[in-house]
C-alpha cells in the first residue's frame, strides 16, 4: 500500500491532498526572443527588426481609448448578468490588447470570423455592443448582418468557425480577390483549447494546401475552461504551423502595439497571396471562462496576481506618460467617455423588448415552405388560445 501511494504521489499533475487546485506542469516554452514584443509591461517601447511599427501619438491614444472602452463594456455586461439581465457572458478581461491590436490591423474589406468572446474585435469593426448583448440576453440569435461590418456572427461551437473562415478565404481566392492593392483576406479567432479540436486542424490542412488568404489568430489565454494549457500541448502552439507547412509566430498578447504590427504584416501577406499564418497571442484570461464558471476552484491566485502586472491597458498608459504624449486630463476624458458608453449599454440592455414569439419562424429558410408555414400557424393558434382564455380566468379569480 505504501508503494502504491508513493507512486501515486509521484505522478505529475497530481496533488498530495485535496486542498487547492493541482500543481501546473511547466510548459516547454520557446526561446523568449521568439515572443514578439514592442511595449514592455513597464511601458517601455522596444524595437523588433521583423516588425517595425511607425505609430503617432494620436494613434496610440486611439488604441488606449479602444482598450478602456472595451473593458468598460465587458465590466457592464458582467454586472448585467449578475443582476439577471443577461443569461450568460463570456468576459475578455485581460485579452483586450490581443483583440484591439488585431482588430485595428484589419482593412475594411477583410472578413473576421469570431468565437463568442471577440467583443473587442466587434468594437473595432464598428458593431454596436448592444447587438452582442441581444445575443446573450436571448432576444436575438445574432442580430447583425455579417457583411455590414465584415464581422461574422458569433460561433458557440468550439473551433468550427475556422473551417467556415477557411472556406470563405478559398472563395475570395477563387473570386480573384487576392493580390493587388485591393486584395482581401480573412482572420479566424479561436482559443488555445480549440487547437485540440479536429475542425481547427482540418482548417490548417485546407488552408495550407490551398494557400488560402487567411490568418489564424489564437488567443492563448492558457485556460480552456478549467483545463490548463499543458493539457492541450507540450510545445508552444505557434510551432504547430510548421507541421502544416505555413509560418507561425508568437506575440505578446498583452502588447497592443505588437499585436497590431504582427497581425498587420500577416494580413498583408495573405492579401498578396502568400498564404496562411498562425499567430499565437500569448495572453491570460483574468476572469472566469464565462459567468457560470468559478476559476478559484482550479487556478492559483498567485498566478492571477503575477499577470496583473502585465495589464495591457496599464502598459499603454505608462508609455504615454513616460513619453509625455498625453496629459492626465486625457485619461480623465477617456474614463468619462467609457462611463458614458457603459451607462448607455446598461440602460439600453434593460429596455430591450422581448421578440414576438412567432418571429422564431423568420429567417429559417430563404423561402417559406408549406411545412414551416403550417408549424407557424399552429404555434400562432396555440398562443391565441391563451388570449381567449383570459376573460374566463379573470372571472374565476373573482
Amino acid at each position: 500500500m505504501a508503494v502504491k501511494d508513493a507512486g501515486r504521489a509521484a505522478r505529475p499533475g497530481k496533488r498530495a491532498t485535496d486542498d487547492g487546485p493541482p500543481a501546473r506542469q511547466p510548459e516547454r516554452r520557446a526561446d523568449p526572443a521568439e515572443l514578439i514584443q514592442l511595449l514592455t509591461p513597464e511601458g517601455e517601447r522596444v524595437e523588433h527588426p521583423d516588425y517595425p511599427l511607425e505609430i503617432s501619438a494620436e494613434e496610440v491614444k486611439a488604441l488606449y481609448r479602444d482598450l478602456v472602452i472595451v473593458r468598460r463594456i465587458d465590466f457592464e455586461a458582467i454586472a448585467l448578468q449578475r443582476q439577471g439581465e443577461l443569461g450568460i457572458w463570456a468576459s475578455l478581461l485581460g485579452q483586450e490588447a490581443a483583440q484591439v491590436g488585431s482588430g485595428r490591423a484589419l482593412a475594411a474589406r477583410d472578413m473576421a470570423f469570431p468565437t463568442y468572446r471577440e467583443h473587442g474585435v466587434a468594437w473595432c469593426r464598428g458593431l454596436d455592443p448592444l447587438k452582442l448583448l441581444e445575443l446573450f440576453r436571448g432576444v436575438s440569435h445574432g442580430g447583425w448582418d455579417p457583411t455590414a461590418h465584415n464581422f461574422h456572427l458569433y460561433t458557440i461551437v468550439i473551433g468550427s468557425q475556422t473551417l467556415h473562415a477557411t472556406g470563405y478565404a478559398m472563395g475570395i481566392q477563387r473570386d480573384g480577390a487576392v493580390g493587388g492593392d485591393d486584395g482581401e483576406a480573412v482572420i479566424a479567432y479561436f482559443g488555445d483549447g480549440a487547437t485540440s479540436q479536429g475542425d481547427v486542424n482540418e482548417a490548417f490542412i485546407w488552408a495550407s494546401v490551398n494557400n488560402a488568404p487567411i490568418v489564424f489568430f489564437c488567443q492563448n489565454n492558457q485556460w480552456a475552461i478549467s483545463e490548463p494549457l499543458e493539457r492541450q500541448t507540450r510545445t508552444p502552439l505557434y510551432l504547430r504551423a510548421k507541421g502544416f507547412g505555413f509560418p507561425g509566430v508568437r506575440v505578446d498578447g498583452n502588447d497592443v502595439l505588437a499585436c497590431l504590427a504582427v497581425t498587420r504584416k500577416a494580413m498583408q501577406a495573405a492579401r498578396e497571396g502568400q498564404g496562411p499564418t498562425l499567430i499565437e497571442a500569448f495572453t491570460y484570461r483574468m476572469g472566469a471562462h464565462t459567468t457560470t464558471d468559478d476559476p478559484t476552484r482550479y487556478r492559483l491566485s498567485a498566478e492571477l496576481e503575477a499577470w496583473k502586472l502585465k495589464d495591457p491597458i496599464e502598459r499603454v498608459k505608462q508609455y504615454l506618460i513616460r513619453t509625455e504624449q498625453a496629459e492626465m486630463s486625457f485619461f480623465d476624458e477617456i474614463e468619462a467617455e467609457a462611463a458614458a458608453v457603459g451607462s448607455r449599454v446598461r440602460t439600453a440592455c434593460q429596455r430591450m423588448p422581448d421578440p414576438e414569439p412567432a418571429s422564431m419562424f423568420e429567417h429559417v429558410l430563404t423561402e417559406q415552405t408549406a411545412q414551416l408555414a403550417a408549424e407557424r400557424d399552429g404555434f400562432a393558434a396555440y398562443l391565441d388560445s391563451f388570449v381567449a382564455q383570459e376573460p374566463a380566468l379573470a372571472e374565476e379569480s373573482r
